[in-house]
């Protein structure tokens, strides 16, 4: 296999701009998309300094008053971009409202309602884009919009993923992106840089779902990485034989995971520092050889039979 970043479903450039969308609200808020580096400067019209005096139980108390959910799922179109309006227009009182865990509930019953209301949500998390995916209840808006919003908003939210990829690494987001069309490609560029924590971060995050990703398409190129350097794969492969004998069988003849433990069985045999390691998957597979032989793991099956 050729030792290179896949990014299965996300390789076109990002590069189209939202189309500005007319709002109801007065201040002509702008949902062009701001480039990864951007800070926005504090507008003048901003109302909202107020809200640094409240304690959190008022603010959680205005919130409940504002954006009752049953309100919210009444509301028609228009009066729905109103106030998705009113929640962006200002980057702070948006992020302070994200970072309120009720706050962050309500946002996340907003989006996906309508393509105009979903632009002006992901201008405002692109804005704040690192203070909101860094935080505890921040982050789960981005995770909803990445769920609900059309293809260009996923690929301009990738975008800063990317430039901001080994500070969400650090940040527990590992598991997540790995699973992810988009994220699994932000993990691999990450383990890549050769960060030494970073890395670090994403074995930790990842710790106890290395079968599981092996399972899947995208989970499958994340640990395909982490078993091309020593470290990373140790961890990996003792995983591999930590999990029942039947699991291991069925990855080893699943889509995606028969390419892992094949490759698994490689590494570690040339890597006989920990000869341990070889052997113990050696002996986890040989009761399904014959399994092997007919199905995905052929390969598996044909490292086996050079070893007897």
């Amino acid at each position: 296999m050729a030792h290179q970043l896949r990014f299965a479903a996300a390789r076109e450039p990002i590069s189209e701009e939202y189309p500005a969308v007319a709002l109801p609200h007065p201040r002509c808020i702008s949902v062009a998309f701001p480039p990864p580096r951007f800070t926005p400067s504090p507008s003048p019209l901003t109302n909202y300094s107020f809200l640094a005096a409240l304690t959190p139980q008022e603010l959680e108390m205005r919130l409940q008053i504002a954006m009752d959910v049953q309100m919210i799922s009444k509301l028609d179109q228009r009066k729905l971009q109103t106030m998705a309006s009113l929640l962006t227009s200002d980057p702070d009182y948006f992020l302070m409202i994200a970072r309120n865990m009720n706050g962050s509930k309500r946002i996340q019953k907003l989006l996906g309602k309508t393509d105009d209301v979903d632009a002006l949500f992901a201008a405002a998390i692109l804005r704040r884009f690192l203070h909101i995916i860094t935080d505890k209840y921040a982050s789960y808006v981005v995770r909803r919009g990445m769920t609900v919003f059309d293809k260009k908003k996923k690929k301009a939210m990738y975008e800063h993923i990317l430039h901001y990829a080994s500070h969400i690494a650090r940040d527990k987001h590992a598991l997540v992106l790995s699973n992810d069309a988009y994220g699994n490609f932000v993990i691999q560029r990450v383990l890549k840089l050769n960060d030494l924590r970073s890395k670090n971060n994403i074995v930790v995050s990842l710790r106890g779902h290395f079968v599981d990703l092996s399972f899947q398409k995208y989970g499958s190129y994340v640990v395909d990485v982490l078993l091309e350097t020593k470290e990373s794969m140790v961890v990996v492969v003792e995983e591999l034989m930590e999990c029942e004998g039947d699991m291991l069988m069925r990855l080893a003849r699943n889509e995606y995971g028969n390419f892992l433990v094949c490759k698994a069985l490689r590494v570690t045999q040339k890597e006989m520092v920990r000869t341990d390691l070889f052997w113990g998957l050696v002996h986890k597979l040989k009761p399904f050889h014959n399994l092997l032989r007919w199905s995905r793991g052929k390969n598996i099956a044909s490292i086996l039979n050079s070893i007897r």
